[in-house]
Order: C-alpha cells, then structure tokens, then sequence
C-alpha cells in the first residue's frame, strides 16, 4: 500500500518538478538545455503582436465560417423524421473533425493531444498532419486569467497546469475540477448581447479552436531540446468581435481596462508531421 502510494507521489512529482521554482533553481546546472536565454524582453517575442493577431484572426475566421456551415446543416436536417442513427453519428463525427481540417486549411498543419513520447509525462502534444514553419503559431495556453492581487490559492492545489507571465498574471490551464468551474461561471458570464467573448469548449475533448492545446505541452529535457516557446500576447482592442468566442481565455475578474492577456507557443524551428513538441518550462532573461 505505501509502495503505491509512493509510485503515484513519484509520477505526479516527476510531471510537476518542471513548474516548482525551487526545484527549477536547484537544478539548473544538471539541466542547462532545458532553459531558455535570451538578452533582453525583445529577443523573448519571435514574432511580433500584429502578426500573432493575422494569424489568430485568418484561422478563426475560416472556424466561424465552417461554424455557419454546420448550423445551416444542422438546420437542413432537424426536420427529417426519418433520419437515421448513422447520419446523426456521422455529422457528429465530421463536425469534431471539421477544427482540425480548418486548421490543416489555413496553417498547414494540425497539433492534437496524444500519449507522450517521455515517459511519465502523460499526455502530450504532436504535429499529426503537415508541416510546422518556423515562426508560426502552434498553440494556444487556455484557461482563467488572474491577475497579481486575485485569488488562486485553492485552484492551484495540486495543479500543475498554472502558467505564470513575466510581470505575475497567472493563466489557470487546468480543464478539471474547480478551475473547470471557475472557467465555465466567468465565461458565461462574459457575453456582448448574442456574441461570446471566449470558448470554452477547450475543456472537452473536442476543441472548437484546435490550437488550444498548449497545456499540455511538455518540458524539454537534456535529450530532447525544446522546438516552441511561450511568447505573451495582449488582445488587441481591434480584435473582431464576432472572432472573441473562439479566444480560450477569460479573466477572473471582469476588467474592461486590461486587455485580455492570451499565451501563444511559437515555432523555434520547422517541425515535422509525428513530431511531439517540447517547450521551455523557464526562460532567463539576462
């Protein structure tokens, strides 16, 4: 009994230790290849807001029009009586898939969760189809944004999915338990008459906006080097509206004043179809 209980301490530990600053600090010389240097803040952004914004905004547009799409087929077929169970299960197959063939579409690539190439390290996040350009949007870091001086105590418990920026907001990743919750409560509370102001579909296992998968990216080790990297990224207040709802983050507390503070993981080289991708848990900035 205390032999499995310390085999689960120890799994749970080896996936958390790359976010526990201490353990971080401790270990730094043993781990040189699993940090990220660089210069100043500047060097940190491999491509710049405006162009994160294009990107962001060509592939949600493409996302709403396959959305208007699907509704209109859905609407087509509710008045059939006679509709058989393998057509119902077959558009419902096809609208999960659609994101991904979106996204294929316009990126040239996807990035799906699988089982990890480390062991471990659990669920993972790999290029299944195309090709990554180095420079491009990968990811998204989904959850709730908290600012400095907000309450995380409890959500953080036994959480390894709390993402923390450069000046202290905190991103809550966690799609389970009460950070799932918190999520669900802010983000339907966040509504601009008919639109929604971000998606929460990221917490199922079919995502409407396929790039938020970011959470589960895992840390880089000394064999395996990192091939992304977090860059911050501040919503513009230009953003289309009618974009918003595909946006995997909402603020803990409904502040009209600060932009809503998104994580996109970029591409630090081109990466290949199979490839799983590997970011850095810490960045030093000399």
């Amino acid at each position: 009994m205390i032999k499995a209980l310390f085999k689960a301490f120890e799994v749970r530990w080896k996936s958390y230790r790359h976010r526990f600053v201490p353990w971080i600090a401790l270990n730094l010389q043993k781990n040189e290849r699993t940090l990220r240097h660089v210069k100043d803040r500047s060097q940190d952004k491999l491509t710049q807001d405006e162009e994160v914004s294009e990107s962001l905004v060509c592939l949600f547009t493409e996302l709403l029009k396959n959305d208007l799409k699907n509704q209109r087929e859905l609407i087509r077929l509710l008045p059939k009586s006679k509709q058989n169970i393998y057509t119902n299960v077959t558009l419902q197959s096809e609208t999960h898939d659609a994101p991904c063939t979106v996204m294929l579409n316009t990126l040239g690539f996807v990035t799906e969760r699988k089982c990890s190439s480390l062991q471990l390290a659990g669920t993972g996040v790999f290029v299944t189809r195309g090709r990554v350009q180095k420079g491009s949007i990968v990811a998204m870091y989904p959850g709730t944004i908290y600012q400095a001086d907000e309450p995380i105590f409890f959500q953080s418990i036994r959480n390894p999915f709390v993402f923390r920026c450069i000046d202290g907001i905190l991103i809550d990743g966690n799609d389970k338990a009460m950070s799932k919750i918190v999520y669900r409560s802010c983000s339907g509370r966040d509504r601009l008459g008919p639109f929604r102001l971000s998606d929460s579909s990221w917490l199922t296992p079919h995502p409407v906006n396929p790039l938020a998968v970011g959470q589960y990216v895992n840390n880089c080790s000394n064999e395996k080097a990192a091939n992304v990297c977090y860059q911050e990224f501040d919503v513009p207040d230009g953003f289309p509206l009618e974009l918003c709802q595909f946006l995997p983050n909402v603020k803990y507390r409904a502040d009209s004043q600060r932009p809503l503070r998104c994580v996109v993981l970029v591409s630090l080289r081109d990466i290949d179809r199979g490839e799983e991708l590997f970011s850095n848990y810490y960045t030093i900035v000399q």
